[in-house]
């Protein structure tokens, strides 16, 4: 469900968003708790289900994934200033929560920094974000290049597929040519460091075979489900996509950003990064101050609205159409014709 958003100017919006920016150590430092603490007996608890059962073991990787998720928006926040508001305090964190999130800190930061400054730009697609081409540079492409293209965008392969070669081995080896990323090589490889130290210590005192079978579904369950959420929070019918000289970046927050409807418990493991409407316009907003941000300010609800059913249409949205300012389908493109206009242009 969409509404359109009543004008607000920057003045407006960032008289609003002060005053939820400051970070507060007791929250923090209690989100911090409830996410590390609970995560690690978890981890000890699925490491004894191993001689009950691993069907117990697996339902416990539920539960630690979802801590994972918590774990990452942490590093999410300390990436933007936060969650705390000393930076080397949220540069530290960051880096500890890094090796759980196999997301190295400091290069993650950067590329997301850009996503932050570029979404919803058509000429800065390609970094931080899940590629989109639009209906003309889709059909510009020869069959082979369509389908490389088609192969990208399965849902089984960008949900299931993409995530862990991205997190478990791209993200071990920096391949990015930005110069701006590049000085952000080292800090990779220190990553990779000390996820070998903690994995060969744990290895070494409960074997290899355990170690894998408790963490390999905790990763690939919160990889996983991870994307998605990322990937719903701006790929939906009615998102936003401008040329530069066009893009705004209130609109592109609120407007390109949804907000997405969670029950409680999800909302709680995903730290309330549902209200990514909000997030977008204020970075600096810990998570736990989003939902009031939303709840006092109705001027950020008539974002567009998803809940966990309305969601699924965006898993087969591939396409931005330039014409009608929305995301459609492949299959769209025969309903509107563009094959035939193709064909004969």
């Amino acid at each position: 469900m969409s509404a359109e958003n009543p004008k607000v100017t920057p003045s407006e919006w960032k008289q609003i968003v002060s005053k939820y920016q400051n970070s507060e150590y007791i929250k923090s430092l209690w989100q911090f708790t409830n996410s590390f603490v609970p995560f690690i007996a978890t981890w000890v608890l699925m490491y004894y289900s191993l001689d009950v059962s691993y069907f117990l073991t697996l339902l416990l990787s539920l539960f630690a994934s979802g801590f994972i998720m918590r774990i990452f928006i942490i590093q999410h926040d300390c990436g933007h200033g936060s969650f705390f508001k000393s930076r080397k305090a949220n540069d530290y964190l960051g880096m500890v929560c890094s090796i759980l999130t196999f997301t190295p800190y400091h290069y993650w930061r950067k590329s997301h920094a850009i996503h932050h400054a570029a979404v919803g730009k058509l000429d800065e697609r390609g970094i931080g974000d899940v590629y989109t081409l639009t209906v003309d540079e889709y059909l510009a492409r020869n069959k082979w290049g369509r389908l490389r293209y088609r192969l990208y965008r399965n849902p089984l392969i960008l949900f299931m597929v993409i995530p862990p070669v991205l997190f478990l081995f791209l993200y071990r080896f920096p391949i990015s040519k930005l110069a701006v990323m590049k000085s952000l090589h080292t800090t990779v490889y220190l990553t990779n460091v000390a996820i070998a130290l903690i994995a060969g210590v744990i290895i070494f005192f409960i074997g290899l075979k355990a170690f894998l079978l408790i963490q390999v579904p905790i990763i690939i369950i919160s990889l996983c489900v991870g994307t998605w959420f990322f990937y719903v929070q701006h790929q939906f019918e009615d998102t936003y996509w401008k040329d530069e000289k066009d893009w705004d970046y209130t609109e592109a927050a609120l407007q390109g950003s949804s907000y997405y409807k969670l029950p409680k418990v999800l909302q709680w493991f995903t730290g309330n990064i549902g209200f990514h409407h909000i997030h977008h316009l204020s970075p600096r907003i810990p998570n736990y101050k989003l939902e009031k941000c939303h709840k006092e300010n109705p001027v950020f609800q008539a974002s567009t609205t998803l809940t966990l059913r309305t969601s699924l249409k965006s898993m087969i949205l591939n396409l931005w159409d330039e014409r009608s300012k929305r995301l459609i389908s492949f299959g769209d493109l025969k309903k509107l014709g563009y094959f035939n206009k193709m064909a004969s242009s």
